[in-house]
């Protein structure tokens, strides 16, 4: 009965938003609806069930359809999107030697400002005093520790090389299925050829040239008409995924570790402001920057995935900040499997710095710092090759410290919860490079950025 009585709740709420969208709102105004609905009807069940109640979970399940399927459906379209808008960019271009700039600047901004957010996480850490002593361990910390403690073996067997090398696309209709963790990278590099080749046809074939330009501003435009329908879905997506994460949360465990939730939210808005800055540097204004990325950010803080929000990443770059297709493709795919800001820099980084004390280490001794920013900037150009994420950047890191890996099972019960917001701050650690990249190489549209129109995904109806 009660079960019911949630689902009709929550069919309620998707017919406010499909009534929102018939009034013609933005996108815009129509994800942060989802997301306010969202926090209120998952915060409405744990007030009324309480935390870990059955009905609670089984209501969880079918919303999660809503939630599951729209993240399943963004996946879908990110190979396809990555490839044609790749092949198609280079085709317009006409210049593959800018590709390696593109590519060689993109990276660079992205492992920059990974090395920095490392430093913040060891300032912010100090400065909260963080530290892994007097942390209870309960039955799933200690799961989580072995678990950890077994996949170490795996991820020791791997070296840098080995990381770079598995970047390639040895089988690229493998990759194209995701069969990978790289796979996203390699569908870059394996279209960035397929780009320089059909530029070679144009050159050397112009009838031929003709028509396969005319196919790839055909599958463009088909793709760009898919992921504007499936962006359209987006206030769905969040309205579960929103719900599923405030009824689902351990609110005594948040409690428990909430000076560590306060400091990690700390350090990633000095991240974000350090994209901020960044930004303005090349002239930008940060404000309305950040005005056109927040629904960007938004979606990457309730879906907590950068590689589910590439589509609406790309899209934004593209239609809302003018910066090059090039640009905006291999910065968006890049930032997701490398360099995450977040995820990659400052996690391990708090971790490193609480666990120091534990065995006999000096967190602000100078030497372990330039070390611990050494180790998390290398190996964030390397966790794709290893299942990307917190959880694998902090085992390589710990590891190469000689620190206990099993301690960073310590905090699974906030995981979620962080990584919501490390998620936001990789998607926009990618944006940021992307734009800077766009600027400093000339390929930016600033009519477009200095226009307020809605991106054009924005108005179409599901």
């Amino acid at each position: 009965m009660y079960l019911v009585i949630n689902l009709a709740i929550f069919a309620l709420l998707i017919v406010l938003l499909v009534q929102q969208q018939k009034r013609e709102q933005t996108l815009s105004k129509r994800v942060f609806t989802g997301l306010g609905l969202g926090v209120m009807f998952g915060a409405a069940l744990q007030f009324f069930y309480g935390e870990g109640n059955d009905t609670i979970a089984t209501t969880l399940k079918y919303v999660g359809i809503v939630g599951s399927g729209y993240v399943s459906l963004l996946k879908m379209i990110v190979m396809p999107l990555i490839m044609v808008s790749i092949i198609a960019a280079i085709v317009k271009v006409k210049n593959a030697g800018s590709l390696g700039k593109i590519a060689g600047l993109s990276i660079g901004i992205l492992l920059a400002t990974t090395a920095a957010s490392a430093l913040i996480g060891i300032l912010v850490s100090n400065l909260f005093g963080l530290s892994a002593e007097g942390i209870v361990q309960g039955a799933r910390e200690i799961a989580r520790g072995e678990a950890l403690q077994t996949r170490l073996t795996s991820v020791e067997s791997l070296s840098l090389a080995d990381m770079i090398i598995s970047f390639f696309p040895a089988n690229p209709f493998a990759d194209l299925a995701g069969s990978r963790p790289t796979s996203t990278i390699a569908v870059v590099i394996f279209s960035a050829f397929i780009g320089v080749a059909s530029l070679t046809v144009i050159r050397t074939q112009p009838e031929l040239g003709k028509s396969l330009e005319t196919f790839v501003n055909v599958a463009q435009e088909v793709v760009r008409t898919l992921v504007r329908m499936v962006l359209a879905l987006t206030p769905y997506g969040v309205l579960a995924l929103m719900t599923k994460v405030v009824a689902g949360s351990n609110y005594s465990d948040i409690l428990n570790l909430l000076n560590f939730v306060v400091a990690s939210y700390v350090g990633l808005g000095l991240i974000l402001v350090m994209h901020l800055l960044l930004v303005s540097g090349i002239g930008i204004n940060p404000i309305r920057f950040l005005k056109k990325i927040l629904p960007v950010l938004t979606f990457a803080f309730t879906s907590r995935s950068s590689a589910g929000t590439l589509p609406l990443n790309i899209e934004t770059q593209v239609k809302k900040l003018g910066n090059g297709e090039a640009v905006s493709n291999f910065s968006a795919s890049f930032g997701a499997t490398m360099g995450q800001n977040g995820c990659a820099g400052l996690y391990p980084a708090m971790l490193a710095v609480m666990i120091a004390p534990t065995i006999g280490i000096n967190p602000m001794d100078p030497g372990f710092i330039l070390t611990l920013i050494a180790i998390v900037t290398i190996s964030s150009f390397g966790i794709a090759g290893v299942g990307g994420g917190a959880t694998f950047a902090a085992i390589i890191v710990l590891s190469a410290l000689d620190m206990p890996v099993a301690l960073a099972g310590l905090l699974i019960s906030i995981e979620p919860l962080i990584d919501m917001g490390r998620t936001a701050v990789n998607v926009s650690g990618s944006i940021t490079a992307g734009t800077i990249t766009s600027r400093v190489l000339g390929q930016a549209d600033h009519n477009v950025f200095n226009q307020d129109e809605e991106i054009s995904g924005e108005r179409v109806n599901a």
